[in-house]
């Protein structure tokens, strides 16, 4: 494909419009990877007229959440959550839960109660990624759907920001740790915060490092 290609990122979209499907929600989630904090999820329904109007130009630019500055996300953000013409919803699964039921079922049930808030419920679900068995309606799953599809998009920059803001307030509560610069995830320095501090009320107890060691039997 030449440079001039530019992909249609309300492509599958258009599939389920074309089937009198006009809610379409993008499903995203943020915090699978970290060792502190919740998981969040967000679905978005887009305005199917935006596939013939193009984006508004506050969302100029929308791409998968991990492509973008903190700045663009933040103003993607305030313009999603504002914007009378999308629907959407955000849930989390805090730590705790993470450890009981695992990282990927907490995802899920993120992602359900997230379009469990969306009134009605919407009748088909674009999903980054893998499909989800649980969900709670009919879906498609995209590999790297975040940047395909601008619907997982915006859901991917509610769930991230949301999740960011978040760390920021648990950071106030557990200054030690650095969570307003790495967000929980495992890097050198939260590592090292947590060899010197232990694990906090946050933190996943199940996830390595933090898990305690299996006993060995001689």
């Amino acid at each position: 494909m030449g440079s001039k290609f530019i992909a249609d990122r309300f492509e599958f979209e258009r599939v389920l419009w074309s089937q009198s499907v006009t809610r379409v929600a993008g499903v995203d989630e943020a915090g699978r990877g970290p060792l502190a904090g919740p998981v969040v999820a967000a679905a978005a329904i887009l305005p199917p007229r935006w596939a013939e109007t193009g984006l508004p130009a506050e969302l100029a630019g929308l791409n998968d959440s991990k492509q973008l500055t903190e700045a663009q996300r933040e103003r993607y953000f305030e313009f999603l959550t504002r914007c009378v013409e999308v629907e959407f919803a955000i849930a989390q699964v805090d730590a705790g839960v993470i450890d009981e039921i695992n990282i990927l079922q907490a995802t899920h049930r993120a992602m359900n109660d997230a379009l469990a808030q969306l009134s009605p419920l919407p009748p088909h679900a674009l999903v980054d990624g893998r499909p989800v068995k649980s969900l709670r309606v009919p879906q498609t799953a995209i590999v790297q759907g975040d940047a395909r599809s601008y619907s997982i998009a915006a859901a991917s920059v509610l769930a991230k920001v949301t999740r960011d803001r978040q760390m920021q307030v648990l950071h106030a509560q557990f200054p030690a740790y650095g969570f307003d610069r790495h967000k929980g995830y495992g890097t050198a320095q939260h590592l090292a915060a947590i060899a010197q501090h232990g694990a906090c009320p946050i933190h996943r107890k199940s996830f390595a490092p933090l898990r305690p060691p299996e006993p060995k039997f001689f």
